[in-house]
């Protein structure tokens, strides 16, 4: 059941939380007022209601919909993890009135994790929407510019290398294994541990990879050889065990419940390692780096390989993102774009992302060479943008150059360059340099509650300034 909005005051609490109130805090004090609006509340009470059929009326009360919101946007802006917020929920006055607990008892971090998992990325999506129209209503944003750029946000994983991954499938299917035969009758399923051989052929492989003897690669070769080898015998026993399930032969005499939860692991998981083999093989036998579909993780499983042309981080291991920008400092739009695409083919979606946000195409749109392209600039003069700021790749003609040395060009790209601040902002005060929510919609949602937690306090920033310079005039 969805608990009530509205909550009643403790009376023995009243003299504590009138001096609670003194105690003000920069960052959440004007926000507070944001996160009051109806809007928002019911976006997250209707999300709420969906988990079951009659979630909203009927078994044990949950997490009223404004103190997840507002868990949601602490959490992001400190970048916390879940055990920290409970944590400083538990012992902090100021927390407890920002996010309504006030002297009630706060939730397990366990509660966290599965109250913000109910919050998919379509429903991020519509309250990124609403706080973007939050920013219109107060004047912070009128969508009369937008510039736009692409930043890599990584995902949680190790530093992928075949042996690891190798190591990875082994542990996790043997860990569903070992799982397994505790259900089952003494004898119907033996588990070998193959951990300590695992660890010698991971020592043994980093060993000779420091070198690039001859001696030494084959001594990778042959350690590499073994630990595909070990790794076959445990996806053979996993797959013969997951047949006689399928088949009922497995004689459970356990959970029946907690064997289906393994045997449905081992399905998710036999794949990926069967891929890892397949990919091992083609670079170490066949000396084959460039293989498609690659798995860089077997728990994040749609991380992709980046390269930015950056020369101290040639390659990022995570997702592309775009985002975009009008005035402010708000993000009017974001994207979580699939594999490595080039910049230019995310100009027109950002285009079209903000018309659909603020029902018609800005006056002046910029990008960095990355979105150049004549077809761009076209597409977007006839969509509406009257000032097109790309500029050109390569050589320019004279023409080419007279334009770029307009002074609205040239103010342009100026202006353009301050997205570079705004995605380092993303990524550090807000957290945004690396997900943490597992899977590819847990990635979408944390981006999502990432771009929403920095609007809120740009429009709460705008006001203060707004206020600063009132009085002073």
């Amino acid at each position: 059941m969805i608990a009530s909005s509205s909550h009643q005051a403790w009376l023995f609490y009243s003299p504590l939380a009138q001096q609670a109130a003194l105690l003000k805090d920069d960052l959440l004090d004007p926000v507070d007022h944001l996160l009051d609006d109806p809007a928002l509340v019911d976006l997250v009470r209707q999300c709420l209601a969906k988990r079951s059929p009659r979630s909203s009326r009927t078994g044990r009360r949950g997490m009223a919909p404004d103190r997840l919101l507002r868990c949601c946007v602490m959490k992001h802006l400190k970048g916390w993890s879940f055990r920290d917020l409970e944590r400083e929920l538990r012992s902090n006055l100021v927390y407890r009135r920002f996010t309504h607990f006030d002297a009630e008892v706060t939730p397990e971090f366990t509660v966290f994790s599965r109250s913000f998992a109910l919050l998919s990325p379509a429903v991020t999506a519509e309250i990124h929407q609403r706080v973007v129209s939050l920013a219109c209503e107060y004047g912070v944003a009128q969508g009369e510019k937008i510039r736009t750029d692409t930043t890599v946000v990584e995902s949680s994983v190790h530093y992928p290398t075949d042996s690891s991954l190798l190591g990875d499938g082994i542990r996790v299917l043997s860990r569903s294994l070992e799982r397994i035969a505790d259900e089952c009758k003494t004898g119907a399923l033996e588990v070998v541990d193959h951990g300590r051989a695992v660890k010698h052929r991971l020592l043994e492989i980093s060993r000779a990879a420091k070198s690039l003897t001859e001696a030494n690669q084959q001594r990778m070769r042959d350690s590499y050889q073994k630990l595909m080898g070990l790794t076959r015998s445990v996806v053979r026993q996993a797959s013969e065990v997951v047949q006689r399930w399928g088949k009922g032969r497995l004689k459970v005499v356990g959970t029946v419940l907690g064997v289906a939860t393994q045997i449905g692991h081992l399905r998710h998981f036999l794949p990926l390692v069967e891929n890892v083999i397949r990919q091992t093989k083609e670079r170490v036998v066949k000396g084959n780096s460039h293989v498609e579909d690659k798995v860089l993780s077997l728990f994040e499983p749609h991380t992709e390989v980046i390269r930015k042309g950056k020369a101290h981080k040639p390659n990022e291991f995570g997702r592309l993102v775009r985002i975009d920008e009008v005035e402010n400092g708000i993000v009017s739009g974001y994207q979580v774009l699939v594999g490595n695409p080039d910049d230019s083919t995310s100009w027109m979606p950002a285009l079209e992302q903000h018309q659909a946000s603020f029902g018609r195409a800005p006056k002046m749109a910029s990008g960095d060479r990355g979105f150049f392209s004549a077809k761009n600039e076209e597409e977007a003069h006839a969509l509406g943008v009257k000032k097109v700021a790309l500029p050109a790749r390569g050589r320019l003609s004279a023409k080419r150059a007279e334009q770029q040395k307009q002074r609205w060009f040239r103010r342009a790209l100026r202006w353009r360059a301050g997205i570079e601040a705004t995605i380092s902002t993303l990524k550090h005060p807000f957290s945004m340099a690396r997900a943490t929510y597992k899977g590819g919609r847990g990635f979408e949602r944390y981006v999502g509650w990432c771009v929403i937690t920095k609007n809120l306090f740009s429009i709460a920033r705008y006001q203060q300034r707004r206020r600063d310079h009132d009085q002073v005039s």
